[in-house]
């Protein structure tokens, strides 16, 4: 991933604890931060399922994935129920679908082949609301392969981040570059 010039549309910064818990905390061009403590098992889950949304947005050079959602001014607290600001909007429905399938990859420890990711895709995205005309654009293997190897590359930084240091990252829309920063210490 290239760096960029350009201001970041959002930094995210995920700072892990000693005792297995994560911080996520998302600040927007314009200052406002949002931010969450995950403990225990969600300590657990949240950092790679987080690094894996910010490997498909850039990417996939989604804008209005979650990462994209927060920049727009959603706050973490908004994305679960009650769902404050109503049903996500359809290309973020699309986001969480695809980082669901490269999440269930990496938790069941096998790679699922093109064809049954873009199936398996299409079908989820069939069970929710979305606009009439919306359709799931197919992933390429050269995309997958992409956004595998930006997953592991993230997933490499955390698992090596020592507990009470951060990993952060400049989220930029697409147009943009998006860049991996050094980590630092809190």
């Amino acid at each position: 991933m290239r760096a960029s010039t350009a201001a970041p549309d959002l930094i995210v910064r995920i700072k892990k604890h000693g005792d297995g818990a994560a911080a996520l905390s998302c600040t927007r061009r314009d200052g406002t931060v949002t931010w969450q403590r995950q403990g225990g098992k969600l300590g657990q889950f949240f950092p790679p399922h987080d690094l894996t949304h910010f490997a498909v947005e850039t990417t996939l050079r989604y804008d209005h994935g979650f990462y994209g959602l927060v920049a727009d001014g959603w706050n973490l607290t908004d994305f679960g129920t009650p769902w404050p600001r109503g049903p996500l909007p359809p290309e973020a429905a699309e986001v969480e679908a695809v980082v669901g399938f490269f999440d269930l990859e990496r938790a069941m420890g096998t790679r699922i082949a093109p064809e049954e990711f873009n199936r398996q895709a299409r079908e989820s995205l069939a069970l929710r609301d979305r606009p009439p005309g919306f359709a799931f654009r197919d992933l390429t293997e050269a995309e997958i392969a992409a956004v595998r190897a930006a997953r592991a590359e993230l997933l490499a930084r955390w698992a090596a981040l020592p507990p009470g240091e951060t990993l952060e990252l400049a989220f930029h829309r697409a147009g943009r570059s998006s860049s991996l920063q050094e980590s630092h210490r809190d």
